[in-house]
């Protein structure tokens, strides 16, 4: 029969734990709150009713409500309180002995049907339990911060967790209003396994000065859609809490993609653990606070003489290319098309003609600007009309034998001083630059697909590149109105190095049988704020372009954990490759 939770005990009132009270006293659960000494339960009432108070200003809580809210919440230091308790929930700091001490605790005072159950985020919920007479009534109920806002709640079985147990805790959590996906006990669990190697990954590249911390933080959220980039998200996090769980999980898989970036632990030994104190990677204008006070220049390369650049080639037909083409003709640049034949060059206008038709529809241009941009394209299919153009952008196929001849053919027809840029997504930059006489006037420019609609571009620099030349491709970016971010020539450049890794591991997830994908997608949509889930993103990339790049990744880096997973090699070769096929990961209908 299930269980009838009336009362809830919650142990440890800092952020996490005064949140997940707040969420059990909305839903009308009397809650008992405990804290080790009055200071603690006075912050941890503060928490409360700081989020309360904000829920107020934003309209999705009255003062009626408040106060039925806190009515419902006894906070008190003495532990003996919760020996009425139905659950007891710690959420105290992510310590093994500090929770196996709660636990014993809780164990003695608790009666032997009340479940026991560990908010722990990394920690093995197994052994919490071995220190209880009751392993069979321990289960992980980890919420996500803010628990009052983030809906996912990850149930955490162990070999021992009776099934009842299970079942009873998961159809709280749905009482809740939350999406409970219920896994093994693993370090990490679903979303932190995913989220702290692809967070490590970053640290690491602004260690090695490979990025800049708002770039980073800018790529990841305009690249990818994230709500927030990498750095900013682990300042939110805390670096301490960071490097315990990437700790704990490096000890059990002994990935060494897990271990800590070294600068971590060099950051949180000067006490710089994030938005709590004030500073981490970014600096704040108070402990707590939101408010960023150190934010570079964004605009960067102002000491470096830049080139003008009004006339403008595009070298390609397909879609990537003829989005580039519509972005320099709205911002006014006059633009030379190269096509390989008359067909091409006819069905790229008739391309562009389409949307830019579609954007005067949607009231995002006016007719007069959409004639005028088509005023300023022409076609051709010789490169050698290219000759006058400032700024020749290459947009052909991903192969590198191909781009190196339209390079090494540019380098013959461009005039002195042109920037010659590639749209290659993980193509070494060099590798073109070298087939031309002019290196130090090649640079990468990765944009993203749509063009007209996605902000990013990425700006790559070889070890060749000309800080001027550099600087022309930043200021060419910010007149297009994109959002131009700078990193070295290495596979996979920002975006897809830090995303193509993470979406490995998660076809390595249920390659193990850890968790569904559905319930892997929920994880990382719903505990995450991701815009999609790993499985229903790799659907529309396509199977085989992930796993190109995958294999770029381990070529490059020789990575153990970079290596392709195997489940993904045998679905691209049976040919399951994702929407486009109609199968991948999911079968979907035309």
């Amino acid at each position: 029969m299930t269980r009838d939770f009336t009362t809830v005990g919650v142990v440890g009132l800092g952020t996490m734990g005064a949140g997940i009270a707040e969420v059990f006293a909305r839903t009308g659960l009397k809650v008992i709150a405990v804290e080790v000494t009055e200071d603690a339960l006075a912050r941890g009432r503060g928490h409360v009713e700081h989020s309360t108070d904000r829920a107020l200003r934003r309209g999705k809580l009255d003062e009626a409500g408040k106060d039925a809210l806190f009515a419902q919440i006894e906070f008190t230091t003495s532990l003996q309180a919760l020996a009425e308790a139905d659950l007891v929930i710690e959420a105290v700091p992510e310590r093994m002995e500090l929770k196996a001490q709660v636990f014993a605790e809780l164990d003695r005072i608790c009666p032997p049907e009340t479940i026991l159950a560990s908010n722990t985020s990394s920690l093995s919920v197994t052994e919490l339990s071995v220190h209880t007479s009751r392993p069979g009534k321990v289960v992980g109920m980890h919420f996500f911060n803010p628990a009052p806002v983030l809906k996912l709640v990850e149930v955490v079985r162990t070999v021992v967790t009776e099934p009842d147990v299970v079942d009873d805790v998961t159809a709280l959590a749905e009482r809740l209003g939350k999406v409970p996906v219920v896994i093994g006990d693993r370090a990490g669990f679903i979303a932190n396994a995913l989220l702290f190697g692809y967070l490590n990954h970053a640290v690491r590249m602004f260690e090695g000065r490979y990025a800049t911390r708002e770039d980073l933080d800018a790529a990841m959220k305009l690249g990818c859609g994230y709500p927030m980039g990498p750095l900013a998200l682990l300042d939110l996090i805390g670096l301490d809490t960071a490097y315990e769980i990437l700790d704990t999980m490096y000890h059990q898989s002994r990935n060494r993609l897990h271990a800590p970036a070294p600068l971590l632990k060099q950051m949180i030994t000067a006490g710089l653990l994030g938005r709590k104190t004030g500073r981490g990677f970014y600096t704040y204008d108070a402990p707590d606070s939101p408010t960023v006070v150190d934010a570079v220049n964004p605009e960067g390369g102002e000491h470096e003489q830049v080139r003008e650049v009004q006339r403008v080639g595009v070298v390609g037909t397909g879609t990537m290319a003829t989005g580039i083409v519509e972005v320099f003709a709205k911002a006014g640049h006059d633009v030379i098309v190269r096509a390989r034949s008359e067909g091409k060059a006819k069905s790229a206008l008739d391309a562009l003609r389409r949307s830019l038709e579609k954007a005067v529809l949607r009231g995002k241009l006016s007719e007069e600007d959409r004639d005028a941009a088509l005023g300023r394209v022409q076609v051709t299919t010789d490169l050698g009309d290219l000759a006058d153009a400032d700024l020749v952008v290459e947009a052909v196929a991903e192969e590198l034998s191909v781009k190196k001849a339209v390079f090494a053919t540019l380098d013959e027809v461009c005039k002195p001083g042109a920037v010659l840029a590639t749209t290659t997504s993980s193509l070494p930059v060099i590798e073109l630059a070298a087939v031309t006489s002019r290196p130090a006037d090649v640079v990468g420019l990765h944009f993203f697909n749509p063009a007209p609609v996605m902000k990013l571009v990425e700006v790559v620099h070889t070890i060749s590149t000309a800080p001027e030349v550099v600087a022309t491709a930043q200021a060419v970016c910010r007149k297009l109105g994109k959002h131009p971010v700078t990193c070295g020539d290495r596979a996979g450049f920002i975006v897809n190095a830090l995303l193509f890794p993470y979406l490995n591991d998660a076809v390595k997830m249920l390659e193990a049988h850890y968790a569904s994908a559905d319930d892997i997608d929920n994880a990382m949509k719903v505990g995450c704020g991701l815009p999609m889930g790993p499985f229903a993103l790799l659907d529309v990339v396509g199977l085989d372009v992930a796993l190109a790049i995958q294999r770029e990744l381990y070529l490059e880096f020789r990575e153990a954990g970079f290596a392709p997973a195997p489940l993904l090699e045998h679905l691209v070769t049976a040919g399951r490759l994702g929407r486009k096929t109609g199968k991948g990961f999911r079968d979907y209908t035309a």
